[in-house]
């Protein structure tokens, strides 16, 4: 049997510096830290889930939740991105996605996806040298329908079943969720940052509460935090896959100049089995 080794959430731009160059020094070397605790799992696969920006799913394709399944990717090149190749993992994604469907999880498989920067910038900050093989996880947070969130918690339960029973053994993969926090894009409330909203839901995550958190609706997660706060569903992913896993919050920092609240927070694995003996 394989093992989910760790699960991070992490919001997924930078912008330029100008102006708040302290600031964003800070923030760089957090991203620095989520780094260096992705290597310290010691992962095989990285699972990155994350929102795509209406690159690959558009209006005219509007789907949910779709997976990756090519042996290599290479990414759009969008948001100052560079354009990178990193490799996948055809045979868990494909497998994840048969498991997925036994479980009421339709997975689109998307064979020739090509990820924007939700899924290419934690790429770079988490494995710059594309050592580790990673399977993107899409889950819509761009239109109208969205999963709901107790529903991606659920599909990263999913994922922890299908590790657990269906991988070989010692396979170890971490779970990123990638997005967020609070920010409104291209609504009249452009600028704003919930401040309150993106601490709660890192309090809770780090409490091992993503279960209550689940229990929102993604209108009323839009009206709290913002079209783009919606995001945090992939947090909800990940924390979905250490079930009961309690964490710790790397970093958080509201950047008006980026309109985004930053934050990232890490679940412990051992939190989560000492949970199943309780």
């Amino acid at each position: 049997m394989g093992r989910i080794v760790g699960a991070l959430g992490m919001s997924h731009i930078m912008f330029p510096p100008t102006g708040i160059e302290e600031q964003a020094e800070r923030i760089l070397s957090h991203m620095l830290e989520i780094r260096r605790r992705l290597h310290a799992m010691r992962p095989d696969l990285i699972v990155l889930a994350g929102a795509d920006h209406l690159n690959t799913f558009t209006l005219a394709m509007q789907v949910t939740l779709a997976i990756g399944v090519s042996d290599r990717f290479t990414t759009l090149g969008d948001g100052g991105v560079p354009v990178r190749e990193f490799a996948g993992h055809r045979a868990f994604a494909e497998g994840f996605a048969r498991f997925a469907s036994r479980r009421g999880f339709e997975l689109v498989q998307a064979e020739e996806v090509r990820p924007d920067h939700g899924t290419a910038f934690p790429k770079l900050v988490l494995d710059p040298d594309n050592a580790i093989p990673t399977v993107p996880l899409f889950i819509n947070a761009a239109m109208p329908v969205p999963p709901q969130p107790s529903r991606c918690l659920a599909l990263g339960e999913a994922l922890a079943a299908y590790v657990a029973t269906e991988r070989p053994a010692d396979e170890r993969v971490a779970v990123v969720g990638t997005g967020g926090l609070s920010h409104w894009l291209r609504l009249p409330d452009e600028g704003r940052i919930a401040e309150d909203f993106d601490r709660a839901v890192i309090a809770a995550l780090v409490a091992g509460e993503a279960p209550r958190l689940a229990q929102m609706d993604s209108d009323a997660i839009i009206e709290a935090a913002g079209n783009g706060g919606l995001e945090v569903i992939a947090w909800l992913f990940a924390a979905g896959a250490l079930p009961g896993a309690r964490g710790e919050a790397i970093y958080y920092e509201p950047v008006p100049a980026w309109i985004t609240g930053m934050g990232a927070v890490e679940l412990f694995a051992e939190t989560a089995a000492a949970g199943k003996g309780d």
